[in-house]
């Protein structure tokens, strides 16, 4: 209790007055049944499809059908989907997986949960959350992470369904869709169970259940009397949303947007609900307001995730395709505002692989499954994106194609192609900054935090290499679950960035929140021919006297990283990099670790001024269960290699890395020189004293192609 007390002035100070007392507000009307009151449970046939209708129309299915057949909205597209020229044999077997069960879990391995599964199970724990109690009364964690009771009730299978049909034609895919809706309707009476407590994901099942409906129209399994239902079952998950929309505000984060779109989806494909044009009206005032409280000038999002950003790209691609097709198209500041979203995400994003740094949370988000294309390929969100903004593609043709042949058809596969290579971008409003060589880049986390943070990670750095992510993110694996695990890959100790003290930068004070906010700044920045230079600092560590200052070189695909640590007194100081998991070799008196990557050996090598001990861990240590762990789909990890250098002593340290090729050797390493030799290149810097800014007084590059050298 003193200590949540104390933190009363940070959570004041973060997050405002207004938060506090709403937050509180909505605590007490959670626990005292006013929530139920508002929003009570009830039975579908309480309020069927007429009770929803507009005066004259008609509620009877056959005449429903006939009804909405003469006055049907657009969609993405219209006739049979086979027309859509959809070959995957890949979405074809794994829907034959679902057939039997296997469904696959946030894009990743597959768990065997039964067809049709157990809509309130956690298949990690083996407990079920109570079906009939109303949702405001459950508890997240009641029965371990409540995510992956949820997943299968978002109903992503819906797009994996309509993928095989549209491929094979195959009538038992519309099948397995309607008979999964109406076990989950049997299963799930209105605002009773744990599928119910989200609005969000009320939205992501309304956007999915809409696909199925247009996807599966000609479907002899699309009765009259399943559309009917569906409509109805829709208007309840509309009103749920709308009803708790104040707290879906109040996260300003993704919530609100997708249930914005959620709200414009059933306003703009139901006219004839009484209640669709407040819907679409609210739904449409939502998504404007929120891109430009949540997406930054320089393209970045709120959320500080890779991740969510895709989210947040898949959330308007929906909304904003939905529109125009139906003559309703969003504001031009918006398709703008999302241009700049979609540039800074491409610059994020590995050309060669499609993948990204897996930093801040990441919780298995993937709404518009439209591909074959792995969840951790950001290739096919980018590609319709860049679709929508300015009606080019950013990739040549591939697998990542098939978004642009759902929502457009196949004139967007000759869209004009405006294939570019990413570059060195700041983007300071956001905090993202990346450096790049002929064959490597590195991302690096320097934020001035306006909004929540999602982990405690400044100055991280990530580096690739070939299209291999050879210094890692640890990702985020679960939200919630027994310790450490309850976000536990959010700390410090686990990112590529150094720990003072054993500390968190900032202060953990739930699963999603952190106070006393590090705040980052850029030092110093300088390009030279293939030298560049980037010094960054953060203040985490203030109540301590301590801050860590990061300088990084690039020399062609050598990367350079000096950590100064500078205070007074004596501290512990750790330096974390998280590896890829491959074969290794490691030199334990020289620091040095060298990784047998499939695109070549690649060397690690780790140095500190003050006397440190090197250790190497992977996938848990007794007493650090969390450390060499990397986890790219949530809910699911796997090993990470570990390498850390700790010390003991008085302030100021210094610690040095060099990542590279592995062909190139160490010829001198000391607090004020490296210098270091390749069959076809040579780099020498000089470094000033711990204190000085910028750290590396001069930098000498000299290649085959000439000699460059960099003065900060």
């Amino acid at each position: 209790m003193l200590r949540e007390l104390r933190l009363v002035p940070q959570v004041l100070r973060h997050l405002g007055l207004q938060w506090v007392l709403f937050r509180s507000w909505y605590a007490v009307a959670q626990k005292t049944g006013w929530q139920e009151l508002g929003m009570p449970a009830g039975e579908w046939t309480d309020r069927p499809l007429q009770a929803w209708l507009r005066s004259g129309v008609p509620s009877g299915p056959e005449a429903y059908a006939a009804f909405r057949q003469k006055s049907e909205t657009s969609f993405f597209f219209s006739g049979p989907v086979s027309s859509l020229g959809i070959h995957s044999e890949a979405a074809v077997e794994e829907a034959e997986n679902l057939l039997l069960g296997l469904w696959r879990y946030f894009g990743g391995p597959a768990l065997q949960v039964g067809f049709p599964p157990d809509w309130h199970l956690n298949p990690r724990t083996g407990l079920c959350a109570p079906k009939h109690w109303h949702w405001s009364r459950i508890r997240e964690e009641a029965c371990g992470d409540i995510k992956l009771i949820w997943e299968p009730s978002r109903f992503g299978c819906a797009f994996l369904l309509a993928r095989a049909y549209a491929a094979s034609g195959d009538e038992r895919y519309p099948f397995a869709f309607w008979m999964l809706v109406e076990d989950w309707a049997r299963n799930n009476r209105p605002m009773r169970g744990p599928n119910w407590r989200c609005g969000q994901e009320v939205a992501f099942r309304i956007l999915a259940w809409c696909f199925g409906l247009r996807a599966f129209a000609a479907s002899v399994h699309s009765t009259p009397a399943r559309v009917a239902s569906l409509a109805a079952m829709l208007a309840w998950q509309a009103e749920r949303i709308e009803g708790n929309l104040a707290y879906a505000r109040s996260q300003k984060n993704n919530h609100a947007i997708s249930e914005g779109v959620g709200l414009f989806t059933v306003g703009l494909l139901f006219p004839e609900l009484v209640t669709s044009e407040r819907w679409r009206q609210k739904g449409r005032r939502i998504l404007e307001e929120q891109a430009i409280r949540q997406i930054a000038e320089d393209g970045g999002y709120i959320q500080h995730s890779p991740n969510y950003h895709r989210l947040m790209l898949h959330d308007y691609l929906w909304a904003m395709r939905l529109g125009e097709v139906n003559g309703c198209p969003f504001s031009k500041s918006l398709y703008e505002r999302l241009a700049r979203a979609t540039d800074l995400l491409f610059q994020l994003i590995d050309p060669a692989t499609g993948e990204g740094p897996n930093y801040g949370a990441n919780d298995g988000s993937h709404v518009l499954a439209l591909t074959g294309c792995d969840f951790t390929d950001y290739r096919p969100a980018l590609q319709a994106a860049s679709y929508l903004c300015r009606g080019t593609r950013l990739y040549p043709s591939g697998p990542w194609d098939e978004t642009l042949l759902w929502l457009w058809g196949r004139e967007a596969l000759a869209a004009p192609l405006q294939e570019r290579m990413p570059r060195a971008i700041r983007a300071d409003e956001s905090g993202y900054y990346t450096l790049r060589g002929p064959e490597s880049w590195a991302f690096l986390r320097c934020a001035r935090y306006r909004s929540r943070p999602s982990q405690a990670d400044q100055l991280h750095l990530d580096v690739w290499w070939r299209g291999v992510n050879v210094a890692c993110d640890p990702g985020t694996f679960l939200y919630g679950g027994p310790a450490p695990w309850r976000n536990g890959l959010g700390g410090t100790r686990v990112h590529n960035t150094v720990g003072v003290d054993g500390r968190d930068q900032m202060t953990r004070a739930g699963r999603f929140l952190w106070l006393n906010w590090a705040q980052g700044r850029v030092r110093a920045e300088r390009a030279e021919g293939s030298l560049d230079y980037l010094e960054v600092e953060h203040d985490g560590y203030r109540s301590l006297g301590v801050t860590h200052r990061r300088g990084v070189v690039r020399a062609g695909d050598w990367w350079l990283v000096i950590d100064d640590i500078l205070g007074f007194g004596t501290h512990t100081t750790w330096l974390q990099w998280l590896l890829a998991d491959v074969p290794f070799e490691l030199h334990e008196a020289l620091g040095r670790i060298e990784l047998k990557l499939a695109t070549g050996p690649y060397a690690v090598r780790v140095w500190c001024t003050a006397p440190a001990d090197l250790s190497l861990a992977k996938g848990g240590t007794a007493g650090d269960e969390v450390r060499g762990w990397r986890s790219r789909y949530y809910a699911a990890k796997e090993p990470a290699i570990s390498l850390g250098l700790e010390s003991q002593g008085a302030l100021p340290v210094r610690f040095l890395t060099l990542l590279g090729p592995a062909d190139a050797m160490m010829r001198e390493i000391d607090p004020f020189h490296v210098k270091l030799e390749g069959e076809a290149a040579c780099l020498a810097a000089v470094l000033n004293a711990p204190g000085s800014s910028p750290i590396a007084a001069r930098v000498d590059l000299t290649l085959p192609t000439g000699s460059f050298r960099l003065v900060p």
